[in-house]
């Protein structure tokens, strides 16, 4: 049986040589690479991404990746974001007073974490939705999270379906004590578009199992 090709997006931000050997461990045929052609026709495309939301969008335009996650979704072809490469498929985001425009994939705002403590840094459980497949047997496991901003709201309706599409489903994690947390999206599914906040690549066994979820549905 022949391994799902995965385009990692090479634009300059985002911890791609871990994210390749993960993707490698569970199976995946991996490309590290920001050609527009491999990108669009690999089987899954991998955006990562790290840094400040304004900056990472500049380098995706840049390297013309919102073009590429556009067309990508248009055909209902697999995009992965993980940490501010989830991020930017929110409408916009607001650093240091800045506002920036993200993809818009998702109404919302990725603000600042109102917890005691940002960045929000270490391993933390999540509240997955009930039919899950990326954390399919990895409910109850913790997550390698390091970010001072995410997105504190989902506006897109998550309960009913929304006409021809279902409703995304969306799993939450909380940053700060449980007396003073504050709740953020810590991972969506969304048809062909899947997210995390937290890294899976730093997750150890708990996230490569959730990216072989992934790749296994390419």
């Amino acid at each position: 049986m022949t391994a799902p090709t995965v385009c990692v997006f090479d634009y300059g931000f985002g911890n791609v040589r871990s994210a390749t050997r993960a993707l490698e461990h569970v199976g995946a045929d991996v490309t590290l690479t920001a050609d527009r052609a491999v990108a669009e026709n690999a089987d899954g495309l991998v955006v990562p991404g790290v840094g400040a939301f304004a900056a990472v969008m500049d380098g995706l335009r840049a390297a013309r990746g919102d073009q590429i996650v556009g067309r990508r979704l248009a055909g209902g072809r697999p995009v992965l974001g993980i940490c501010v490469g989830m991020q930017v498929m929110f409408e916009r985001g607001v650093e240091h007073g800045i506002e920036s425009e993200g993809l818009d994939q998702w109404p919302g705002v990725v603000e600042l974490l109102q917890a005691p403590v940002v960045p929000n840094m270490g391993w933390a459980t999540v509240e997955a939705p009930e039919g899950t497949r990326l954390f399919k047997g990895v409910e109850d496991e913790r997550f390698y999270f390091v970010h001072s901003y995410g997105a504190r709201e989902f506006p897109l309706g998550t309960t009913e379906d929304t006409g021809r599409f279902a409703a995304p489903l969306v799993t939450w994690s909380r940053a700060g004590t449980a007396e003073q947390s504050d709740a953020f999206v810590a991972a969506v599914e969304n048809g062909p578009l899947s997210a995390t906040q937290f890294h899976p690549e730093k997750s150890g066994d708990a996230g490569l199992q959730l990216l072989k979820n992934w790749v296994t549905g390419l």
